[in-house]
């Protein structure tokens, strides 16, 4: 398993690959919240973003409450993924 720092940072360039942001990927702060003021994220990033994880981590996000938690930022999106038992991650 990738440690907590290489998790991110493919986090980062995955958010900003397939979301096609105007941004680098390091200039996403690990605690930038990606929804309103932060990266301003959109439904449809959010949507992307859920089958990019799943894509990417097998991690499965079927509910809205569970989203707003798990999606919040990428240290939220990691350890979600560090949570899975290791036999889920792809």
């Amino acid at each position: 398993m990738q440690s907590t720092n290489e998790l991110k940072a493919k986090l980062r360039e995955l958010l900003a690959s397939d979301l096609m942001l105007q941004i680098k990927p390091e200039e996403i702060a690990d605690d930038l919240p990606l929804f309103g003021d932060g990266l301003a994220l959109d439904s449809v990033d959010a949507l992307q973003l859920v089958v990019t994880l799943d894509k990417n981590f097998g991690l499965k996000i079927q509910d809205a409450e569970v989203a707003k938690v798990v999606l919040k930022n990428i240290n939220s999106i990691a350890h979600a993924i560090e949570q899975l038992p290791p036999s889920k991650l792809q």
